[in-house]
């Protein structure tokens, strides 16, 4: 078992590997950039290490000063979270040269897989059924037409690296196709230095659920049931929830099996996320594969009992998995919200400063997975998530109760935040489940 892990990563997500590791018995490592000396992973882990200024390039991206931080304090292994560094192979690469245990996949399946038109190809050839598309890089705007019209519209052009929504766009006619493909390039290349993007036929109306796997050395791999994930806004999610009410416990058992069966395709070790499109909550089509934790990954949690933190540490020591598929079972019913800073009356513009009060719910079946505290400043430079909220109960309904009731004790004083907006959101959610 590993010793010493550094978290190259920051708020809750930080939080959230801290204390698996204190439970686990293992020594932590924080890095930190100039303005998050005061965050609440600093505090809590057994060491903390500054590595660089503000920005993202300068500290949380630099993977020089990451490493040198690892070698300098006798980590020896690394948890990259989720963004950031976490899905770039060449960070998993250098680790693997300086004999540093990355806690995730291998860098030859992270370089695989985060390529989309490769992710594809493979999975094709594994006999895994992919979205109607197009998988070669697309050039030109000439080109682009001529695919769509062999596809049908609607289209939609997505960058063939990164993740996060940037560098996708749609077009429903012809007329709409040259500026979302000259768009969809601009925007991948601004976001990932990378303008190459491919097509597929876009679903109007199709859920987003995805599959947590678990894969060991040994080439064990298990399903751990689905996530919905199909509340989004600009392509990012912000609710998510375990089980999927429209799936049977058949259409369930075929997907999971299409999800294992896309990881051993790769050789996956380490935890993971089999991202599906589910059509006509029928027919159901690979979209991609996330090489990392995911944020929502507490209602998994929640509904089979399994620490996924602990499990992902557990798997890069070289330990087995220590159950089977049959031994996976799940109970109940799991919402998150992610709740951020920013005023959605404002389109959402993104709301930094410092928090002045400060009160979270807690009761039986809440968790809040944050790194916020009163009086912490909230930087304008990353993400501007405060806190994952997590509800379970033993049905759908409750939980969709239980998460407005959570959501109205919330109080959050000093900066805007989209507590009222998930609440809407749920009432919403809560008359149409009394409807049906």
């Amino acid at each position: 078992m590993v010793q010493k892990i550094l978290i190259a990563n920051r708020g809750e997500i930080a939080v959230r590997i801290i204390r698996a590791c204190r439970e686990m018995g293992i020594r932590t490592v924080a890095v930190y950039s100039e303005a998050d000396k005061d965050a609440l992973h600093t505090q809590l882990a057994d060491e903390a290490i500054c590595i660089g200024a503000a920005p993202s390039k300068d500290s949380y991206l630099n993977m020089e000063n990451i490493i040198s931080a690892t070698i300098v304090s006798g980590a020896d292994a690394i948890h990259p979270g989720f963004g950031f560094l976490s899905e770039n192979y060449r960070f998993a690469q250098l680790c693997e040269e300086c004999n540093i245990i990355f806690i995730g996949p291998s860098s030859r399946v992270m370089k695989s897989m985060g390529n989309k038109t490769e992710a594809r190809n493979t999975m094709e050839q594994a006999g895994v059924r992919v979205i109607p598309g197009w998988n070669n890089p697309i050039e030109t705007a000439d080109e682009c037409k001529e695919i769509a019209a062999k596809l049908t519209y609607p289209v939609i052009i997505k960058a063939a690296l990164g993740g996060g929504g940037k560098g996708m766009r749609t077009a429903f006619c012809e007329e709409e196709l040259e500026n979302a493909f000259l768009s969809a390039r601009k925007e991948a290349l601004a976001a990932f230095g990378d303008a190459t993007v491919y097509m597929e036929h876009f679903f109007e109306h199709p859920r987003h659920v995805e599959f947590q796997i678990l894969a060991d050395g040994e080439g064990n791999v298990v399903h751990l049931g689905e996530r919905d994930c199909s509340i989004q806004r600009n392509h990012q999610k912000f609710i998510e929830e375990a089980p999927c009410e429209a799936i049977s416990d058949s259409l369930r058992e075929a997907m999971g099996a299409e999800a294992v069966k896309a990881a051993k395709a790769v050789g996956y070790v380490n935890a993971g996320t089999i991202e599906f499109l589910l059509e006509n909550d029928r027919d159901f089509y690979f979209m991609e594969m996330n090489t990392r934790i995911q944020v929502e990954h507490p209602v998994t949690e929640w509904i089979t009992g399994v620490d996924l933190i602990k499990e992902q540490i557990r798997i890069a020591s070289g330990r087995k998995l220590s159950f089977t598929q049959e031994a996976i079972s799940f109970t109940g019913h799991s919402i998150e919200c992610r709740i951020n800073a920013e005023n959605p009356g404002l389109n959402f513009r993104p709301s930094p400063g410092r928090i002045t009060g400060l009160y979270l719910p807690g009761g039986k079946g809440i968790r809040v997975d944050t790194a916020v505290y009163s009086g912490y400043e909230v930087p304008p430079f990353y993400d501007n998530m405060l806190a994952k909220l997590i509800v379970h109960a033993k049905n759908r309904k409750e939980a969709i109760r239980k998460m407005k009731s959570a959501l109205g004790e919330t109080i959050i004083q000093g900066i805007d935040t989209n507590v009222d907006y998930l609440y809407d959101i749920l009432s919403e959610m809560e008359a149409k489940v009394l409807v049906e």
